[in-house]
């Protein structure tokens, strides 16, 4: 990628994100929301939106900015809404909070608040998906990896616009009985549009590409990566159809739910399957720190995916299987990455900075802007921590679970010191550091343009 266009903005996506991880995990430790709550209680779903809306959809919309054109070798087009989109998510998302703390009994807030705050939100997620959309559209016929993402964005929709409708009940401005089977009938639905549809189908896809570019291993497509494309895509099918019998015939969505988690499933092990391959195919013979982490966060997508596949584990999991939404939202999708920021951070900064000066004056590699020794600690405290606070849920020890929680917040802002570091060029040797022509880096914000 050296020479190609930067994303603006995505850092600002990034340390946003990350700034909503922190308050997210801060929650969990201090016992706020579930196991302390019910799981449909409003302290719970404040918590399940922060994470899900401020950590996961920010790091996600800012890694697509970036990585979208190099999915289809094109430039993203309406750039320039990125940052209003930033803005309107951000906005969307402090008001859906207020409004599930008026639920909670937080004066002087209203619950009024929560279509507001959808409103916005879906303003905000709509010009994201719009920029991408129109980017992926004019580089036809995609790649895989790109077919993955369009996938994930069309449930990105569905899953915000659904999210809307239960923002309109909550608050109580309407009392539709459709609005309510679907409140009743659809939140597993809501949650696996988000989750598995946009999230996971989307970072599957994405590292489809990343994986092979870092660890330099053959990217072709495999009768696997195909078998898995049309899983997933079955699989979300199903989901959608779902969405529909939930308001005229719930009984009917048993068995669709059941085919999909099956095909899911198999979507999982034909994506390890691949990424296995790109490890022992890969020309690099050691690998870097990120990929290993990412083979950990593999390993909880895995498991989590099994394991709910099974019924007595969804039951040993606590109520709505939270042992196992726990794992898979912060094994496998924040593991994810944040062991890929702890690669993208570094390679975006190295080549911000030494890119435009590459072939004119030595410049350090991009593994010169990390320690991998002092992160290496931090992942095997953070996905020890997570596979804690997991094993915590699934007993019920909810004194056990803070104390994972807050080691879990610990090895976070650990990870995010790293990051930081990389981007202040802090472990580059200081006669190397800043040649002549190179700049400096700013540490969350593109630098100032008039003319834009």
């Amino acid at each position: 990628m050296p020479g190609a266009t930067l994303s603006r903005w995505t850092m600002s996506y990034f340390a946003a994100a990350c700034l909503f991880l922190v308050i997210g995990e801060c929650m969990l430790a201090a016992g706020y929301g579930y196991p302390f709550a019910e799981a449909g209680a409003p302290e719970t779903l404040a918590l399940v939106h922060l994470v899900a809306i401020g950590w996961l959809g920010l790091l996600m919309v800012g890694a697509l900015l970036q990585f979208v054109p190099v999915l289809v070798a094109a430039p993203l087009r309406e750039g320039r809404l990125a940052a209003p989109a930033l803005l309107l998510i951000i906005a969307g998302l402090l008001l859906l909070l207020g409004g599930f703390g008026a639920l909670a009994g937080g004066p002087p807030l209203s619950p009024n608040l929560l279509p507001l705050g959808a409103v916005v939100l879906v303003a905000g997620f709509v010009l994201v998906a719009g920029m991408l959309a129109a980017t992926l559209l004019a580089a036809r016929p995609l790649p895989h990896p790109a077919r993955f993402v369009a996938a994930g964005l069309l449930a990105l929709v569905a899953t915000v616009l659904i999210g809307a409708c239960f923002a309109v009940l909550l608050s109580g401005t309407s009392e539709s009985d459709l609005l309510t089977a679907l409140v009743v009938h659809g939140v597993p639905l809501h949650a696996a549009l988000g989750l598995g549809g946009w999230l996971s189908f989307t970072a599957i896809g994405v590292s489809y590409r990343l994986l092979p570019m870092f660890m330099l291993a053959p990217d072709d497509v495999r009768p696997t990566t195909k078998v898995a494309w049309w899983a997933g895509i079955a699989a979300l099918g199903l989901v959608a159809a779902s969405v529909g019998l939930a308001v005229i015939e719930p009984s009917a969505m048993t068995g669709l739910l059941v085919l999909a988690m099956l095909l899911t499933l198999g979507l999982t092990v034909l994506y390890g399957v691949d990424a296995v391959r790109f490890y022992r195919e890969r020309r690099r013979k050691s690998v870097e720190l990120n990929v290993r982490a990412s083979y950990a966060a593999f390993a909880a997508l895995i498991a989590s995916v099994a394991m709910f596949a099974l019924p007595a584990m969804r039951a040993a999991a606590g109520e709505g299987a939270a042992a196992l939404v726990y794992l898979f939202v912060f094994g496998w999708l924040s593991g994810l990455g944040l062991a890929q920021l702890y690669k993208i951070v570094p390679f975006l900064t190295w080549l911000e900075c030494y890119g435009p000066v590459l072939g004119r004056v030595p410049v350090p590699r991009v593994q010169d802007l990390v320690s991998e020794r002092r992160a290496r600690l931090w992942f095997y405290l953070y996905y020890a921590a997570v596979s804690a606070a997991t094993f915590s849920l699934f007993t019920g020890s909810n004194p056990s679970f803070r104390i994972a929680a807050l080691a879990q917040l610990a090895a976070t802002i650990a990870l995010i010191v790293e990051f930081v570091r990389a981007r202040n060029l802090s472990a580059v040797a200081a006669a190397s550091r800043f040649p002549v022509g190179v700049p400096r880096p700013h540490l969350f914000l593109p630098p100032f343009r008039p003319q834009e």
